[in-house]
């Protein structure tokens, strides 16, 4: 099972609630292809092939061009991403819970590497920000299908 690097100098772990059914959530955060229809931080993202281990996907947020590597899918429970973007090397936990009629989603994510230490502090916010956005995101819509 992959972890985040709990050594990493930003690490973020954030939850939400989610009152919609677990299969509703699940198909809306691993079609990678959709992110940028409901999440207005993705300007677009492309996953090549199947979403399982070792498949890449390409995507643009906050004017970054990243390509990441799944390395873990637990269809409904959990989806572990990573890689290295312009010298950050990051790792992206999801876990999803479902308790009763609402679903626990989990992130924690970490960021390493020279940028990361040359700011720690402002990259930590910025990280925080994001993931917060994309929780509110991922309920909002996953509300209004659910």
């Amino acid at each position: 099972m992959f972890t985040i690097d709990e050594t990493a100098p930003v690490i973020v772990r954030l939850s939400t609630v989610i009152d919609a059914p677990i299969g509703t959530v699940w198909s809306l955060h691993t079609d990678v292809d959709s992110w940028a229809a409901w999440n207005a931080d993705v300007d677009r993202a492309e996953l090549a092939g199947p979403l399982r281990p070792g498949a890449s996907f390409r995507w643009r947020t906050h004017g970054l061009d990243i390509v990441s590597t799944v390395r873990e899918v637990v269809p409904g429970e959990r989806l572990v991403w990573g890689g290295p973007a312009n010298g950050i090397d990051g790792v992206h936990v999801w876990t999803f819970e479902q308790t009763g009629d609402r679903v626990t989603v989990r992130t924690e994510e970490s960021w390493s590497g020279a940028p990361v230490d040359a700011a720690a502090e402002e990259l930590r916010r910025a990280l925080h920000d994001s993931l917060t956005a994309w929780l509110a995101a991922l309920k909002a819509r996953a509300e209004q299908h659910g």
